[in-house]
């Protein structure tokens, strides 16, 4: 598991962490993949994903491109885990960085996942900065949009199922920004240690 960064309890009860670690470790119901539209898990956390659950992963993630299509930017897909230690992946499609009205998108996307995770009856997930990385969506931005979608989807579902939003990322520039945006929204109290 991830070394807790930062939390912060909503008002509808819910819970919104900052975790320092590896995604494919958390022991979470379902993590979000920082997928794109044809959910090929090339580099970042799609292919770490694979490396670490098994090629099963990508293999149920073909089949559902081959049924259903590409997945649609702002959209999201689910698939089963593989050998990781969480119940399910979402597979959420961020915005490539320069396409148009990226931040729409990336808030799309995220309410996605929180919203298939709550269908599926998840109570805790996990997700990177989708976007962020290959995808060019600038960190300070990408970690406003995420961290607000998390509170207003917790605060707008205070009954549903998902009562836990964790962001779990691996590299220190990202944590820090992400932990910045914590401070900034919750303050100080929402820092661990």
């Amino acid at each position: 598991m991830g070394a807790p960064i930062a939390a912060f309890p909503t008002s509808g009860g819910g819970l919104i962490c900052l975790h320092k670690g590896d995604i494919t470790q958390e022991k979470v119901d379902v993590i979000v993949n920082a997928a794109n539209s044809r959910l090929q898990h090339g580099g970042g956390v799609a292919g770490a994903i694979v490396r670490a659950g098994g090629q099963e992963i990508q293999e149920a993630c073909d089949r559902f491109v081959r049924r259903y299509g590409p997945v649609p930017t702002g959209h999201s897909a689910w698939s089963e885990a593989g050998q990781l230690p969480c119940k399910g992946i979402i597979h959420a499609v961020g915005p490539i960085w320069g396409e148009g009205d990226e931040p729409e998108k990336l808030r799309s996307a995220a309410h996605s996942a929180f919203t298939l995770a709550a269908q599926r009856e998840m109570h805790s997930l996990s997700l990177p900065a989708i976007s962020s990385g290959i995808f060019g969506f600038p960190k300070k931005e990408c970690a406003e949009i995420l961290i607000q979608a998390a509170v207003d989807f917790l605060n707008d579902h205070p009954v549903d199922s998902l009562q836990e939003i964790r962001f779990t990322i691996i590299d220190d520039e990202t944590v820090g920004i992400f932990r910045q945006e914590f401070e900034h929204k919750f303050g100080f109290d929402s820092l661990i240690g």
